[in-house]
């Protein structure tokens, strides 16, 4: 993951200076005889007064150059707390474009993430992103499930890389919202709550635009709707109406999600329930396939190939054995805050052909396979580049394309090399097998070209984009219902 930069947020103190009675006061009533007192007397007040005046005049100066910095929305987000008309994000440049911010908290199941992000949009035109700032921390919210409290000062670091990224006069007009996914998910309920309960208040005790919605848990679907914005927006896909589109793949640690636009009635009408979702942006309605395929993340799925139940240590601290890992491999492995001892086994047949064979058996009737992604350019990110960058196939830094079935052809190496070198990466058999066969039965031919990458035009791909500019374009709806 990223690594983020801290930030020190200065303060300004503002002093009010009253008058002592100092040696020289009391001198001058001494000789009060000579005139001097009376003119102290007349001096005082008045130079009270012309204070009093200048500061008034200054306060009233500040808060009508702040309130031109907004205009207002008579129909804001449910329950926003600055009173009974909130602000929207949108101040006006001097070149007459609007600008706005928003804030974005990604919680995921291995780190929460803040990202703010800075908008401009000239008249009547799309938004542009002019500027993102990103910052993570370990480990999630969900590490915190049976201590709330100590969540909350995490966030509270995270929120103060927003105040000092974000003009002082913009603070009440910017949405602060936090979605929590596949980590929270995957938490009994009751837990859940009680963590995004803590979230919420410290977001209320914010100086930004808090909603009764600012904190929930993203639902799968949503997750994928939101990642396929951030690609299509970053991309130019959405200026464009009835243009091309692309489609958008994402493998997380609990979760994994596919989305792209159909343009076949076939794909329409063999999607199952559930998969697809109607999407409203810019005054547009796209009907996306998007599913999220919980329990199918990457450290997910390695649990399940190693026989292991989520959330529960092994039975009795049982080892768990899988043919994915060395031979002579034993060790420890921690997954959502539960350890497992883990191993390998001895090896009838070659490792890799084991190892997809259990792959395999994970996989059957869990994922809907669906013969347009032939036809439809994909980008992919998350663990889909870090593995893909780990083994060489992209550069690290820069990402790049490849075939679905590189993934198989480095898959199979690095299983052999295991079979008698065993690697500082015990699990890179597993998880390259995984996502070979994870893309192959979406649909994927092993000759479909990739595009894998962790930023466009110097912008994270992850759903946290798309999220907050839905929610910014929701607001605006909300003050133009006829639009």
């Amino acid at each position: 993951m990223k690594k983020g930069i801290r930030y020190e947020t200065s303060r300004k103190t503002n002093y009010i200076f009253q008058p002592q009675h100092g040696p020289w006061q009391t001198r001058m009533r001494k000789i009060s005889n000579h005139g001097s007192l009376r003119v102290a007397k007349v001096a005082y007040p008045l130079g009270l007064c012309v204070g009093v005046f200048i500061y008034v005049a200054y306060i009233k100066w500040h808060r009508a150059t702040a309130t031109q910095a907004f205009f207002s929305i008579t129909r804001a987000a449910p329950g926003a707390r600055w009173g009974q008309q909130a602000h929207s994000p949108l101040g006006t440049a001097a070149d007459g474009h609007e600008v706005f911010y928003g804030i974005m908290f990604d919680a995921g199941s291995t780190g929460t993430r803040v990202h703010v992000f800075q908008f401009t949009r000239p008249p009547r035109e799309t938004p542009t992103l002019t500027h993102e700032t990103f910052k993570a921390l370990k480990p999630g919210l969900s590490a915190y499930a049976d201590d709330v409290e100590k969540s909350a000062q995490g966030i509270r670091e995270l929120l103060d890389v927003a105040k000092q990224d974000i003009p002082f006069d913009f603070w009440k007009a910017t949405p602060l919202v936090l979605k929590a996914t596949a980590g929270l998910r995957l938490l009994p309920g009751e837990k859940a709550q009680k963590l995004l309960q803590k979230v919420k208040e410290v977001f209320k005790a914010s100086p930004f635009l808090v909603g009764d919605d600012c904190v929930s848990i993203m639902n799968g679907t949503d997750e994928g709707v939101s990642a396929w914005i951030t690609i299509n927006f970053l991309t130019g896909s959405l200026k464009t109406p009835g243009g091309s589109s692309v489609g958008m793949l994402d493998l997380g640690g609990g979760s994994t999600q596919i989305a792209f636009l159909p343009r076949v009635e076939g794909t329409l009408q063999a999607s199952p329930p559930g998969y697809l979702t109607a999407l409203r942006m810019f005054n547009r309605t796209y009907k996306l396939y998007s599913y999220s395929y919980l329990g199918l993340g990457l450290m997910s799925a390695r649990l399940a190939i190693l026989g292991g139940v989520e959330g529960q240590p092994a039975k009795d601290g049982k080892e768990l054995v899988s043919p994915c890992l060395s031979p002579s491999f034993k060790g420890e492995w921690e997954h959502a805050e539960v350890t497992y001892r883990v191993s390998g086994q001895k090896a009838a047949a070659s490792l890799h052909e084991l190892c997809a064979a259990r792959v395999s058996e994970v996989l059957q009737n869990r994922v809907h396979r669906t013969e347009e992604v032939k036809h439809v350019d994909f980008y992919a990110f998350s663990y889909y580049y870090d593995l893909a960058a780990g083994v060489g196939l992209i550069d690290a830094e820069k990402g790049g394309s490849l075939v679905v079935g590189d993934f198989e052809i480095a898959a199979k190496y690095v299983c052999r090399t295991l079979e008698t070198q065993p690697q500082s990466s015990p699990f890179s058999c597993m998880d390259l097998t995984y996502v070979s066969l994870l893309l192959q039965e979406f649909g994927f031919p092993r000759s479909k070209v990739l595009k894998l990458t962790r930023k466009i035009d110097n912008v994270e791909t992850s759903w946290a984009l798309g999220a907050i500019f839905h929610y910014i374009d929701s607001l605006n709806r909300q003050k133009s219902p006829a639009s």
